[in-house]
C-alpha cells in the first residue's frame, strides 16, 4: 500500500484523534472482535482446528476487515501489539472452553522479529493454565523465505513451549521444502492459488502430490486453503490431504459462535 493510501486509511480510522492515538485507544479499550474460520479434518469430518481472524470495531459498530487497518498498524510498527491482543483473547477463549481444540494465529513479520514475543507467549500460557498445544502460529511462506533467520529463531523459541508452527501459503512460489525442515513445522497450508487450479491443471496436481508426499515423510499435517467446491473436497481427500479450509467448508464467524461449548 502506498503512502497516500495509508494516509487515507489513517484518516478514516482517526476520527478526532491522531492515527497513532486511535490505534492505542483501540487496543486499550478492546475495540476488536475475534472471528474464526474452522478447519475440517477430511478423515473424520470434525473441526479440529480453526484459524483466528481479527476485525476492528468502528463507528456505529461497523467491523473493519484487516485490509482496512493492518496497513496502519504496520506503518506505525504496532503489529506486535495487535498480535499480542489477538493471542491474549485467543487464550481467553480456550480457557473458557472451546469446541474447537486448537486455534491457529497469524503472525506479522514485525512480530516474528520481536524477540520479546515468545516470552510473552510463554507467560500468557503459563498464567492461563491451558495446554500450549491449543495454539499454533501461522508463518507466511514469504516471511519464511525473506526472513529465514528470524523465523527459525521464533520457531525454536515457541516449539519447546509446546505450541505448533504452521507454514501458510505454501506453494505460492516455486515449491521449496527447505522452510519445512528449517522451521520444523507441524502443519503446512497449501496456497489457495494451487487449490483453485487443482481440478483444471496438471501442474497444480503434480505440485500438490509432491507436497503431500514430502509432508507425509516429515510427518507434517496438510491443510488445503480456499476450498469452495465439494468436488475439490473429494479430490483432496483422495490425494491424501488431511484438512480443508474455505467458504466451501465453513465461513468465518465470531469466535464465540463457532467455539463456545454447547
Amino acid at each position: 500500500m502506498d503512502e497516500k493510501s495509508i494516509d487515507r486509511t489513517s484518516a478514516e480510522l482517526s476520527g478526532f484523534l491522531q492515527p497513532l492515538a486511535r490505534l492505542k485507544q483501540a487496543l486499550a479499550k478492546d475495540e476488536f472482535s475475534l472471528y474464526c474460520q474452522p478447519i475440517r479434518s477430511l478423515q473424520d469430518g470434525r473441526y479440529s482446528m480453526g484459524e483466528v481472524l481479527v476485525r476492528m470495531r468502528e463507528e456505529e459498530a461497523a467491523l473493519l476487515p484487516p485490509g482496512d487497518f493492518f496497513p496502519v498498524f504496520e506503518h506505525y510498527r504496532m503489529m506486535p501489539q495487535l498480535d499480542r491482543w489477538v493471542l491474549r483473547h485467543t487464550i481467553k477463549r480456550l480457557k473458557a472452553g472451546s469446541r474447537i481444540p486448537r486455534f491457529t494465529v497469524n503472525l506479522a513479520a514485525q512480530t516474528i522479529e520481536d524477540l520479546e514475543f515468545p516470552r510473552f507467549v510463554a507467560a500468557e500460557l503459563m498464567g492461563s493454565g491451558i495446554a500450549a498445544s491449543g495454539v499454533a502460529f501461522e508463518i507466511d511462506e514469504n516471511d519464511a523465505l525473506m526472513r529465514p533467520e528470524a523465523c527459525a529463531r521464533f520457531a525454536s523459541a515457541v516449539k519447546p513451549i509446546g505450541c505448533g508452527v504452521l507454514l501458510d501459503g505454501f506453494g505460492r512460489r516455486a515449491v521449496t521444502f527447505e522452510p519445512l525442515k528449517a522451521l520444523r513445522v507441524d502443519i503446512v497450508k497449501i496456497d489457495g492459488s494451487l487449490i483453485r487450479k487443482l481440478l483444471n491443471t496438471e501442474m497444480a496436481l503434480k505440485k500438490i502430490q509432491a507436497i503431500v508426499r514430502v509432508a507425509e515423510s516429515l510427518k507434517i499435517g496438510v491443510v488445503a486453503e480456499c476450498v469452495e467446491e465439494q468436488d475439490l473436497l473429494v479430490r483432496l481427500k483422495a490425494l491424501g490431504v488431511g484438512y480443508a479450509q474455505g467458504f466451501g467448508v465453513h465461513q468465518p464467524l465470531p469466535v464465540d459462535r463457532v467455539a463456545a461449548p454447547a
